[in-house]
């Protein structure tokens, strides 16, 4: 084997196993990593299942975090509830536009984009499409490191409350989409960290890969 193909071989190919908890590189025979006495496996196939599974989750519940209130407002005795959409209208009319864009960037646009790109990475594997698996791979990392500042979109939602209202007498409650909103942030974080990535680097055709 020439020294460029063994800098492209896969541990498999070449009888290598990482281990999944501390990175350790183990013998194909090993069946427990020598250095954290972890399981070790080629590859986890089921983790495939279980991303989807959440996924799933994930995109059923952004129906009721947009659809129903985000925060209960009560001023001057007056109960008002406000959506997430809602909420960016108010801030539109407040000519506060800059935070209207941050809002619907951190609690519309960003949940939709990470949901709809896991569905495509999942649908990769799944269904085998042929892409570039290095391109795929790029774009799955920075999901991921998106979704590690995802909890900023309720924090988000609270600031702008607060600087709509600023001067008056306002009491805010969470209402029953933020818990939606905050169970959609947790299930696409999971579905991405579940996702033995490794099958993307089995599944799609090598000749796909860009050099």
């Amino acid at each position: 084997m020439s020294v460029n193909q063994t800098t492209k071989a896969r541990g498999v190919d070449i009888g290598v196993f990482r281990c999944q908890v501390c990175g350790q590189l183990n013998d194909q025979h090993d069946e427990y990593c020598v250095r954290c006495s972890s399981a070790i496996s080629p590859r986890n196939y089921r983790s495939l299942q279980n991303s989807w599974a959440l996924l799933i989750t994930a995109a059923i519940l952004l129906v009721p975090a947009n659809i129903y209130p985000i925060t209960t407002l009560t001023k001057s005795g007056i109960v008002t509830h406000e959506t997430i959409f809602s909420g960016i209208l108010r801030l539109v009319h407040a000519d506060l536009v800059p935070i209207a864009i941050i809002v619907f960037t951190a609690s519309i646009l960003v949940p939709w984009l990470k949901v709809l790109g896991l569905a495509f990475y999942l649908s990769a594997i799944s269904f085998n499409i042929p892409i570039s698996r290095q391109k795929l791979m790029a774009g799955f990392h920075i999901i991921e490191w998106i979704g590690r500042w995802s909890m900023l979109d309720l924090f988000v939602i609270s600031l702008s409350v607060a600087l709509v209202s600023m001067g008056q007498l306002l009491d805010a409650q969470p209402a029953p989409a933020a818990t939606a909103f905050a169970l959609v942030i947790f299930f696409t974080q999971l579905a991405a960290k579940t996702l033995d990535t490794r099958l993307l680097w089995d599944q799609l055709d090598k000749n796909d890969d860009t050099p």
